[in-house]
């Protein structure tokens, strides 16, 4: 690794953007503190694939909000004058991820990578992280692997997890009468770590996972996989996909006869952008567990609003997780008064936060796990809507206390 940083401006991979390239020094300055004599952040996603959507190329935008907020904020009194925000494609391949982080710590000199949907490929990308002693910030990633088995010193969960989502839809879900379910899940870490979260939960709540069916990730056509899965007589389908993959898998399901034969749906991950792409009359009444919502309140709907004007859409909360991400990196920067990884891991740890995404925030020291509310979550029936993207209702708040696991349950060791 080169002692000062390199931006390769050649790499058709990378889109970068140049902020606040103003002279001067804050009361850090930008010389010696700050390898290189500025920030790189980089955010790593889907930007063409499934997850496009849900993250892809606006979770960068939001990046690059919070920068500019970050610089209106402390104006000549930041500690650093020049932030790059960069941007990667990994395809939602681990090996892809593993490569372009590597190339993101060395070659760019990315002091933290952004977002990273698809377990497998976050956990390439921590392992990473914790080799190159850079900062990893994991928004789109559910997997508890991250906090727990194979968490390290220098990666953070920062929106949500497998068992804050499972914790939410599967125990209420059965609470209500669904008590015995057949899950459909993608055969990669995402989905099996999905499919042990949510039997734990339903077994909690006194309910029968009978089957559990994997599917290929990506994957257009679930009807055969619909078919086994009716086979079993379940009162609950519960399907673990997301982004793209779901929005297939539930056009299927409805046309599949399932629900007329008394087969309820249960989303384990949806954002608010699957409702807007397959139409909120498709998935109607359907319970899920969120990480937040635009319009959840007013602070929520005035940054969603910022966002629109910058994008021309409604923000998922993938896009408001990678905001608050990168906006709490930069004020423990801001604080350490360096780039330094491990001075920016000790600003952070244990730090209480609330932003425009994260309500009762707090980045534990244990597991690196940034527990918060979360929302139980009803999509509204057509009628019902006010407004574009005007999907959901929030039927209850629940606590951060009770929507994460606790840190002594995680399995951490630093």
């Amino acid at each position: 690794m080169t002692s000062r940083r390199m931006r390769t401006g050649a790499s058709a991979m990378t889109a970068v953007l140049l902020l606040g390239a103003c002279g001067g020094g804050g009361p850090g300055g930008s010389g010696g503190d700050f390898s290189g004599d500025k920030l790189v952040l980089a955010v790593l996603n889907d930007q063409s694939g499934v997850y496009k959507d849900a993250s892809g190329p606006n979770s960068v935008k939001a990046v690059k909000m919070a920068v500019a907020d970050f610089q209106k904020k402390y104006g000549d009194q930041a500690v650093v004058d020049k932030i790059d925000v960069t941007s990667t494609d990994h395809q939602n391949k681990p090996d892809i991820a593993n490569t372009k982080a590597s190339e993101l710590y060395e070659r760019q000199g990315a002091d933290v990578i952004l977002d990273v949907p698809t377990s497998s490929a976050a956990l390439a990308v921590a392992n990473q992280a914790k080799n190159h002693k850079k900062l990893f910030l994991d928004v789109s990633a559910a997997t508890t692997a991250l906090t727990g088995a194979q968490c390290n010193k220098y990666t953070f969960q920062w929106a949500y997890n497998t068992y804050m989502l499972a914790n939410g839809t599967g125990t209420t879900v059965t609470e209500n009468g669904g008590k015995n379910w057949t899950i459909i899940y993608p055969d990669y870490e995402f989905g099996q770590n999905m499919t042990k979260s949510f039997s734990d939960a339903i077994t909690r709540a006194g309910g029968t996972v009978q089957s559990t069916i994997p599917t290929p990730f990506p994957n257009e056509n679930f009807a055969t996989f619909l078919t086994k899965a009716g086979s079993t007589n379940p009162d609950v389908i519960g399907t673990m996909q997301a982004g793209g993959d779901l929005i297939n898998l539930v056009k299927q399901f409805n046309e599949s006869g399932l629900k007329e034969k008394g087969v309820e749906l249960a989303v384990g991950l949806m954002l608010i952008t699957d409702i807007h792409s397959l139409g909120v009359d498709q998935f109607a009444g359907t319970m899920f567990t969120d990480a937040w919502y635009w319009n959840m309140d007013a602070e929520a709907r005035a940054w969603a609003d910022r966002f629109k004007a910058e994008t021309g859409t409604r923000p998922t909360f993938e896009h408001a997780g990678n905001y608050s991400a990168a906006l709490q990196y930069l004020e423990a920067v801001q604080a350490a008064g360096t780039d330094d990884a491990d001075a920016v891991v000790g600003k952070l740890e244990g730090k209480k936060v609330n932003d425009a995404f994260l309500r009762n925030g707090e980045i534990r020291a244990k597991d690196h796990s940034v527990v918060h509310d979360a929302y139980l979550a009803r999509v509204k029936k057509p009628a019902e809507v006010k407004e574009e993207w005007d999907y959901e209702e929030i039927v209850t708040t629940i606590p951060a206390a009770k929507a994460f696991p606790p840190a002594e349950a995680s399995g951490c060791s630093m």
